[in-house]
């Protein structure tokens, strides 16, 4: 009897476990489209198309069972190479992504909107030239192209999913980046490993992320260098370089006021105080001490900017010897500020 027992416990426990699985399965708001259903959606746009006899057997040739994709950045390939035979005045774009034509200066990037075409054709073209634009860094471009569009409207929801999480996470948008990546992450098994790996990094490395800490400010120097890279020096850059500036400015202010805030109880608690500032009008002060005062001459912030390089680098060690490495560079910009700002 008591073997009858637990093997009916082991099944119950099994088929609540498996029940539990398909409701976490039921509660993914998207699924990936299978091939038959891409190569379905594709042949009914090229019937709208309108296309010639010798088209019409192209077609077929490259959506017959053997031809056809398997993986979801493959069929959105092929979606989108048929979209370009179809549609010449597309095709420049398709040639650019897929690496058979060079990177040109112009292109009908606005026929992606055109609200004339299909959307069957505008959407799947937003995301193919949209996931591009990501892989080559240029991100504001591709949340140009991707933002607005949704799991439902693509043939490859796992691609715009996790591009729509890498161009919120260079561009320092945490809420929508993280919304991308759980609902990219409902589908675990279902999305390619690479993308599972990538995604899981960038959320663990974006939770923690606060606004006006030293973190968001590296982040900020990373973008206006890429930017720079670029060789664009607009008014984006200047203003992404006034705040790195107005930040740090806070940051040394808060820092300068906890030193003194510690100066000071730590002489109360000694019976000696370490006054930071001269008493107001005649009060009488706490604390017993020489009465000797540090007769100190006031410096204006440009001063410090124009220190002798050896003072500037002691100083530099002073204030960057608890932070990361990477922050030196901030710091020493912080300088040069101060010291271009002194000479105007």
């Amino acid at each position: 009897m008591a073997y009858k027992s637990i093997a009916m416990l082991l099944i119950c426990g099994t088929a609540v476990v498996a029940h539990a699985q398909d409701d976490l399965a039921k509660r993914a708001s998207w699924t990936q489209p299978s091939a038959a259903e891409v190569k379905s959606q594709t042949l009914t746009w090229i019937e709208s198309q309108n296309v010639d006899e010798a088209t019409q057997q192209e077609i077929d040739a490259r959506w017959s069972d053997e031809a056809l994709s398997k993986t979801g950045d493959s069929l959105l390939e092929q979606v989108a190479v048929t979209l370009a035979f179809v549609d010449p005045e597309i095709r420049p774009i398709v040639e650019l992504c897929r690496g058979v034509a060079p990177h040109r200066l112009s292109l009908p990037v606005e026929v992606l909107f055109d609200e004339s075409r299909d959307a069957f054709e505008r959407n799947n073209l937003r995301l193919y030239y949209g996931q591009w634009l990501s892989q080559h860094a240029f991100y504001d471009e591709a949340l140009e192209q991707l933002d607005g569009l949704t799991h439902d409207d693509v043939v490859d929801p796992a691609s715009l999913l996790f591009h729509q999480s890498v161009v919120h996470h260079r561009l320092l948008n945490k809420d929508g980046c993280l919304i991308s990546l759980n609902l990219l992450l409902e589908n675990e098994k279902d999305i390619p490993r690479r993308y599972l790996s990538v995604a899981k990094l960038m959320e663990a490395d974006i939770k923690p992320l606060e606004k006006d800490s030293l973190d968001e400010v590296s982040r900020l120097m990373d973008d206006i260098q890429r930017r720079l890279n670029f060789g664009r020096a607009g008014t984006r850059v200047r203003d992404e370089e006034e705040d790195v500036i107005t930040k740090l400015d806070k940051m040394i202010e808060d820092l300068e006021k906890k030193r003194q805030q510690a100066q000071q109880a730590s002489g109360t608690a000694n019976g000696t105080l370490q006054p930071s500032k001269p008493a107001e009008d005649s009060n009488a002060m706490g604390g017993t001490g020489p009465g000797n005062v540090d007769q100190k001459r006031l410096k204006n912030e440009a001063t410090w900017g124009n220190l002798p390089p050896k003072e500037r680098q002691e100083a530099l060690q002073q204030i960057s010897k608890d932070l990361p490495a990477h922050f030196r560079d901030v710091i020493e910009e912080y300088f040069r500020k101060l010291a271009r700002d002194g000479g105007n």
